[in-house]
């Protein structure tokens, strides 16, 4: 008998899941209802207790400014605008867009002599929450933001598709660079062009 395919569905149809509906549409065997019924229980109990844990967060956290003008950016919503203001701190430590995109390891970190690449530089440089939090904001402005996916479609029929999201990545790094630093609303025209 060939094995079973695995069970892959939505977060949506995975909530009108019922015992009997998993007997009936995908699996006959009472073990594997009973061991999905009980992961889907403990996955409703998880997603009760994070929603419980983000309502605390952010009761008491004291946003900034600039927390407002982030949820302004294109795939930036409160979690991801609460992480970048957090994770940067005061901007006047990093006083260009450049060192900023940097410690948000938007940017190669190569050593160029000459005109010869001599080597890589330190990858590890920089903040890594910074660097997933601008790397799923650029999955969410592919996905969602029409601008967002022509760019992404420019940058990814020249490189390879991680090249693409980290360009996109870098992208909004700079933009919200100046979100934050001029406290002005997120301008998807003047970032992608």
């Amino acid at each position: 008998m060939p094995a079973a395919a695995p069970l892959r569905w939505s977060s949506r149809p995975r909530d009108r899941l019922s015992p009997v509906r998993l007997r009936r549409e995908y699996t006959p065997e009472p073990e594997h209802v009973l061991a999905v019924t009980s992961s889907l229980a403990v996955l409703h109990c998880l997603e009760q207790q994070i929603k419980t844990v983000e309502k605390v967060v952010q009761t008491r956290l004291k946003h900034p400014p600039a927390y407002e003008q982030l949820q302004t950016v294109a795939g930036i919503g409160t979690m991801w605008a609460q992480t970048i203001v957090l994770e940067t701190g005061d901007m006047r430590r990093l006083p260009t867009v450049g060192q900023y995109a940097s410690y948000c390891r938007c940017v190669q970190s190569t050593k160029i002599s000459n005109g010869k690449r001599k080597g890589q530089g330190n990858v590890n440089n920089g903040n890594p929450s910074l660097a997933w939090a601008y790397m799923e904001a650029a999955q969410f402005a592919i996905r969602f933001n029409p601008r967002g996916q022509r760019f992404y479609q420019r940058k990814q029929a020249k490189s390879h598709l991680m090249v693409a999201r980290k360009a996109v990545a870098h992208t909004l790094s700079r933009a919200c660079y100046y979100v934050m630093r001029d406290l002005r609303p997120f301008d998807i025209h003047r970032a992608v062009g």
